[in-house]
């Protein structure tokens, strides 16, 4: 009997030891977030119902969510203003950042933090309800003699902040500064991957001369090879214009200006629309495949429709790529 059991052990051993050394891979599939505005005919489209749209994640339709009361949730909101090179220039322009701030977050419960950044960022006031606070941290904003202009330093670094506040708050980045990186440390695929997972939107105001419009999609139809092509993609695009691609990547507005004037009429239209849109979820499968996914959205009952709307997401463990 002794030598049968021993036998059976023997048995045994091979299957023990292959489901030892096979790894077991876990991959985390947060609820993904999706704001979309819609305009049609020039106007802003109200009263669409969640049937009424398409949501597709590497080309598979997505079963959604629409929440209801998403201008009813709180807002975390990080301001993040160069302070270093050419925006040395432009801090008269900007000097209604405060008022314009306090319209962006409306009535609803609010966090904000402001953060100044040249070769890095420096926090000028962590996350306060108290606007009365965030408004005089933000009248006494000042330039910078540095020539640095570390966008992508500083993005990361408030997006790692926003990730930390509770899931109740809608999580946002509002950047001001100019259109090219210069000297961050951080790797573009880093950030990517942050905004990505963390859910934040990123509106960027942008003091480069360009036209202000509603963005076709960064990836214009091409997707590259899965998400390693998506990724470098959006790496590239990087390298020409930071705070627009951002913005695409994120479902957020770009806007630009060279004058006062036209930093204020860009911040009202910022605050009209942020919040008139749509906030749409779904929950990746648990075998999704890790790494940067395409996120693309239709409304088949109005197909000339102008979407503005989160363009990716970043599905499974820290560092897929």
């Amino acid at each position: 009997m002794k030598k049968s059991l021993f036998a059976a052990l023997l048995l045994l051993v091979p299957s023990i030891a292959f489901a030892q050394e096979t790894p077991t891979i876990r991959v985390n599939t947060n609820l993904v977030q999706v704001p979309v505005s819609v305009d049609y005919k020039g106007e802003r489209l109200y009263g669409l119902k969640p049937e009424q749209f398409v949501v597709q994640d590497n080309g598979v339709e997505q079963k959604i969510r629409l929440d209801e009361d998403a201008d009813q949730q709180g807002i975390a909101l990080f301001v993040l203003v160069e302070c270093g090179r050419e925006s040395m220039m432009q801090f008269g322009n900007i000097s209604g950042l405060a008022t314009m701030v306090e319209s962006i977050v409306g009535g609803a419960p609010k966090l904000i933090a402001v953060a100044r950044y040249a070769s890095g960022p420096e926090l000028l006031q962590d996350f306060t309800g108290n606007m009365e606070k965030t408004t005089m941290t933000l009248n006494a904003l000042k330039p910078c003699e540095d020539g640095g202009a570390n966008t992508l330093d500083a993005v990361k670094y408030a997006a790692e902040a926003l990730s930390q506040r509770p899931s109740r708050y809608r999580r946002a980045i509002l950047l001001v500064g100019e259109t090219r990186d210069h000297g961050s440390k951080v790797k573009p695929e880093a950030v990517v991957e942050e905004l990505g997972r963390s859910n934040v939107v990123v509106d960027s105001v942008s003091f480069n001369p360009g036209k202000t419009e509603i963005v076709n999609s960064l990836f214009h139809g091409q997707m590259g090879s899965g998400p390693l092509g998506l990724l470098i993609m959006a790496v590239n695009a990087l390298k020409k214009n930071v705070p627009k691609t951002l913005s695409e990547l994120s479902g957020g507005e770009y806007i630009n200006f060279t004058t006062q004037k036209g930093f204020d009429n860009g911040m009202l239209r910022l605050s009209n629309h942020i919040h008139d849109y749509y906030l749409l979820s779904f929950q990746p499968p648990a075998n999704v495949e890790p790494g940067l996914h395409r996120i693309t959205i239709s409304i088949p009952d109005y197909p000339d429709a102008k979407l503005r709307a989160r363009q990716s997401y970043w599905a499974g463990p820290a560092g897929a790529q």
